[in-house]
């Protein structure tokens, strides 16, 4: 059956369905509180934001069918001439860049931001790239083909996309809104505008897919702002927290839970259970890769007398795959210092390099990077 729009926000679920997602939201609050305070502590914090927001980068256009792996864009990322996926993958991580950074600013997430990360998201990224960073002027629909008649979602129509946006955008930054729904049903539990961060992110990832504003890339600018909602509202403080590489594990339940918010008879309860419970396993992930870097940073420093073999090592946290260049430009020491202490490393076990390579060697945090794939 094919299910066509949406309502508008907020939205309520029975009351026994609210007290079991607080119960589940409760307990991942927890577990993010305790990784703020782990990777505030950590030795490696700074340097695993960077390569943590790569593996988000890459675990979300997973989702959206490219075949780049987190090893791949490691070995990659510096190529002159990248293939499309690599460029995808870069974009989402600029544009997430980009959204950190405005919302450190004090931007509130606003139509003018959504569609500036929208533009950097799509530069030269395959797909419907000439509407970038405007709202779609067309009728589009969601489904395994591009036929309509195998549409499983049809959005709202075009004309309509400025009106929704805008009750999405006031729901998002807690502020009412004309346009909000009165839902006066006493055996309902409504989620308004000040709901708690992880349960209003839920509603607003849900909301925005299905809204559907632009011809491509909703998916993925989608998830980007589960992150920035989650910085705005500070729940955290750096974009550590993701979710896309659970929500990859399940794709086809996501796929189905998002479209079962949609149509006369949404079922927002399942679909935020879902997205909570993806949560709590990611929330469980992130804990033990920090405290396995973090172990893994400290027992090599331990094998560690001089400064500048200290600097790379910590350095090697953020490009598990370095150059003498990089490691030069990233922590200031010269090229001779820098290759000097990538080989002592090499040496230590700590780091490993192919012998054949002349030019450009590589020096591979092996380690690190299974701890990132775990």
């Amino acid at each position: 059956m094919v299910e066509n729009g949406i309502k508008k926000l907020p939205i309520a679920v029975s009351i026994k369905e609210a007290l079991e997602i607080a119960n589940i939201s409760a307990e991942v609050n927890y577990k993010i509180g305790k990784i703020n305070s782990e990777f505030k502590h950590s030795i490696v914090h700074y340097s695993l934001i960077q390569i943590l927001s790569l593996n988000e980068s890459v675990q979300s256009t997973r989702i959206e069918g490219t075949q780049v792996t987190f090893t791949d864009m490691v070995e990659e990322k510096n190529d002159k001439n990248p293939r499309w996926e690599v460029i995808e993958v870069k974009n989402y991580q600029q544009a997430l860049s980009e959204g950190v950074a405005r919302i450190h600013q004090g931007y509130p997430i606003s139509t003018r931001l959504i569609k500036d990360l929208h533009l950097i998201m799509m530069q030269g990224a395959r797909g419907s790239v000439q509407s970038s960073g405007d709202y779609r002027k067309i009728q589009n629909f969601i489904g395994p083909t591009n036929k309509l008649e195998d549409a499983v979602y049809i959005p709202i129509a075009a004309n309509e996309i400025n009106d929704y946006m805008e009750n999405l955008e006031f729901f998002i930054n807690g502020e009412k809104h004309s346009s909000f729904e009165q839902i006066t049903d006493e055996e309902k539990y409504v989620y308004e505008e000040k709901e708690q961060s992880l349960i209003k992110t839920a509603i607003l990832h849900a909301q925005f897919e299905s809204i559907h504003p632009f011809l491509d890339g909703n998916g993925r600018l989608g998830r980007i702002l589960i992150v920035l909602n989650l910085i705005k509202d500070n729940l955290i403080a750096d974009p550590v927290f993701f979710v896309s590489e659970e929500l990859e594990k399940e794709k086809a339940r996501y796929y189905d839970l998002l479209n079962g918010v949609r149509g006369k008879n949404p079922d927002w309860a399942s679909w935020i259970k879902f997205f909570l419970t993806a949560c709590n396993r990611m929330a469980d992930n992130l804990i033990n890769k920090f405290n396995n870097a973090d172990a893994l940073a400290a027992k090599g420093t331990e094998k560690l007398t001089l400064d500048s073999e200290k600097k790379v090592w910590i350095y090697s946290f953020s490009d598990p795959f370095a150059t003498t260049q990089s490691v030069s430009a990233g922590t200031g020491l010269s090229t001779a210092t820098a290759r000097n202490a990538l080989n002592s490393l090499v040496e230590k076990g700590l780091l490993y390099t192919d012998k054949q390579s002349k030019r450009n060697k590589k020096y591979r945090n092996y380690d690190l990077m299974r701890i990132l794939r775990d």
